[in-house]
């Protein structure tokens, strides 16, 4: 296949590619592969992918920053200095890692919010159940001294008559 040597005005391309895949035993040959092993209806298993084609304009050349001798040099064979190109197209990697480096730091302060409000609301949790145990515990403490004073003065009314 050939890559085109314009893209369509639309960028939009309606090519449409089937991708074919059949396990062959390790003994196959070139010869041995024919049309009739993809035939899904013989019990072969054939796994498909379909493929579409999309066009991907060229990344802008970064805007570079001159430098007074560098700009425009020619060596003596009338050519572009190779070293100044090179570092044009160099600084394209920077911003790319500077906003690598920038989405790295980010996520990683989200990260630690994250668990530094995870930490606190498990902090607040146990703080609850605390409170809530406390509760639980006097609750049964009170039945018990209203039942015995409820048996003493039962015993105390029994004992007059």
């Amino acid at each position: 296949m050939q890559a085109q040597k314009e893209a369509p005005a639309d960028m939009q391309c309606r090519d449409k590619f089937l991708l074919q895949s059949v396990i062959a035993s390790p003994e196959t040959t070139i010869k041995d592969i024919t049309s009739d092993m993809f035939n899904k209806e013989s019990g072969n298993l054939v796994d498909e992918w379909k493929l579409k084609v999309s066009y991907v304009s060229p990344p802008q050349p970064p805007s570079a920053v001159h430098e007074g001798s560098d700009e425009g040099s020619v060596s003596d064979n009338g050519h572009m200095d190779t070293f100044s190109a090179a570092a044009r197209t160099h600084v394209e990697p920077e911003d790319d890692s500077r906003q690598v480096n920038a989405t790295i730091s980010r996520l990683l302060e989200e990260k630690n919010s994250a668990i530094q409000q995870n930490n606190k609301l498990h902090q607040e949790m146990d703080h609850m159940r605390r409170e809530i145990s406390k509760k639980r515990a006097t609750i049964p403490f009170m039945y018990v001294i209203i039942v015995g004073v409820i048996g003493i003065m039962l015993g105390y009314l029994v004992k007059r008559i």
